[in-house]
């Protein structure tokens, strides 16, 4: 794929969502935006680059939110869920189309989410890469149902340990 192609092929996925932002109950259109229909073969090949999009983008934050975790011993898997939830929340219309379209989508379409399940199965360290790949999958599956079911935690503060000690050392001058 050359620049032309590139450019014209993003900018078609912004149409895309731009559309479906005006338009909640519209599903994924194609022949519908000209723009659309030039850059992508098929409905398909547009719902194949929202999921690319959409997994860039959570891939992005949960590599973020892991490397915090790394560093302020946390929770793995409340990181993976936190990012995912921060990307669909910033996301809603990409997310939106995306869950709609999945029922009626190809082999290729339930690939990439299967691979995006079993990613997040992974990368929260539920599964481990030496286990059948199916079992993976049902755990990526089982996880981000419960990511979408479970109630958003509330924020909680945490101290840094520096402040923690300098405001011991304050309050006994």
């Amino acid at each position: 794929m050359g620049w032309d192609s590139y450019y014209r092929r993003r900018d078609a996925i912004d149409a895309v969502l731009a559309a479906a932002a005006t338009d909640s109950e519209a599903g994924l259109p194609f022949s519908e935006l000209p723009e659309v229909a030039e850059a992508f073969e098929s409905r398909e090949d547009v719902a194949l680059a929202l999921q690319y999009k959409w997994s860039q983008l959570l891939n992005g934050r949960i590599n973020l939110a892991l490397a915090d975790t790394d560093y302020h011993d946390g929770d793995p898997v409340e990181a993976v869920s936190k990012a995912w939830r921060a990307t669909a929340a910033d996301n809603p219309v990409l997310r939106r189309l995306l869950d709609t379209y999945a029922e009626e989508a190809g082999p290729e379409f339930q690939i990439m989410r299967h691979e995006e399940r079993s990613s997040l199965a992974l990368s929260a360290g539920l599964a481990s890469p030496s286990e059948p790949d199916e079992e993976i999958g049902r755990i990526g599956d089982a996880f981000l149902r419960l990511i979408r079911s479970a109630p958003q935690p509330t924020a909680v503060r945490r101290r840094n340990p520096v402040e923690q000690l300098l405001r011991k050392l304050v309050s006994t001058s």
